[in-house]
């Protein structure tokens, strides 16, 4: 047996709490009624490319071939800097691809993780891609038809807003602080380019999210599948794409995609 070729976490809302599964293939398996207790994830030694589906004995850039790294639209450079998107003009990778993802609507937001960060989604991944990030609080401060758009705003506003946060610091207990966040969408509503003021949103409401996190750990340390193929112990927590257990290791999952795992 070689296992289930790992995506990253399922996450929704129920209310304010965030949910989790872990996707195994075309599994799932709930995760937040396994906190506090043994859990065990085991990597096989094989590996699936997320984009074209061939087997691999190793990848490029997170759960890729290289022939797919280099041409799959999953990989394209607008993933991490949407202002070079191109899919509005009807270009791009794959222009049908694009069209789907990326011409369509995107919102720019403020999230809390440990700071306060500016972030750009596609509408349907709202709240999801807050979750991915490990937010505390987050609000939409502009809508725009189209990715390229939203990416410029980010942009400008990065002249005076982070658009990182480091993981550990994300990981501990972050106490919401919705003074401060609104503060962030008002000063960034005055300050951005005036062509762009048009697209901004300056009344919405913030969202709380709330992590199955019972505690920070004193000391947190990453692992890799590749120097470590199976981590066992009690679950301590699950918080952004991560994984946490007692002892203080995390995995993130998503990271991990594509590695063929067993669980326990």
């Amino acid at each position: 047996m070689d296992g289930e070729p790992l995506h990253k976490m399922l996450a929704g809302l129920d209310g304010d709490g965030v949910t989790y599964a872990l996707r195994l293939g075309a599994s799932t398996l709930p995760l937040n009624e396994r906190i506090g207790g043994p859990f065990t994830i085991r990597f096989t030694g094989a590996r699936t490319c997320m984009a074209c589906g061939k087997r691999v004995k190793k990848f490029y850039g997170q759960g890729l071939c290289f022939p797919c790294l280099k041409n799959a639209p999953e990989a394209s450079e607008c993933i991490v800097r949407p202002e070079l998107c191109r899919a509005h003009l009807g270009e791009g990778r794959d222009p049908a691809w694009e069209e789907a993802h990326h011409n369509t609507e995107h919102f720019v937001y403020l999230s809390q993780t440990g700071g306060i960060k500016v972030g750009v989604t596609r509408s349907t991944q709202v709240p999801v891609r807050w979750i991915d990030q490990g937010a505390v609080l987050a609000v939409l401060i502009a809508r725009t038809p189209y990715r390229q758009l939203a990416g410029a705003i980010e942009v400008d506003l990065k002249r005076t807003l982070a658009d990182k946060t480091d993981w550990r610091r994300m990981l501990q207990q972050v106490l919401p602080d919705p003074a401060a966040l609104l503060a962030g969408r008002d000063a960034a509503v005055r300050g951005v380019a005036p062509d762009l003021q048009q697209w901004m949103l300056p009344a919405e409401a913030p969202r709380t999210l709330n992590y199955p996190l019972p505690g920070s750990l004193p000391k947190v340390t990453s692992v890799s599948f590749d120097k470590l193929p199976e981590v066992s112990g009690k679950l301590h927590g699950i918080k952004g794409q991560y994984l946490l257990w007692a002892d203080g290791r995390v995995l993130n999952v998503r990271n991990h995609s594509g590695y063929h795992v067993e669980v326990e």
